[in-house]
């Protein structure tokens, strides 16, 4: 696997992981569980994932 798919493949990962974590949240929120030690985990992942992204839209690697 070279740089670029491996880059690819790590991005693939970390927007599949964001997506699942905030479904997860989603449900937890529903249930009134947002002082939960899940939730606040959950929570500082997104907040992890999002700067990521944040820093490869800013290089111009995502749209």
């Amino acid at each position: 696997m070279d740089r670029l798919d491996a880059f690819e493949a790590m991005l693939s990962d970390i927007q599949k992981q964001a997506e699942y974590e905030k479904e997860q949240m989603d449900q937890l929120k529903a249930a009134g569980k947002e002082k939960t030690a899940t939730y606040r985990q959950y929570l500082g992942n997104r907040m992890f994932y999002k700067m990521m992204l944040d820093r490869y839209r800013k290089y111009g690697l995502l749209d």
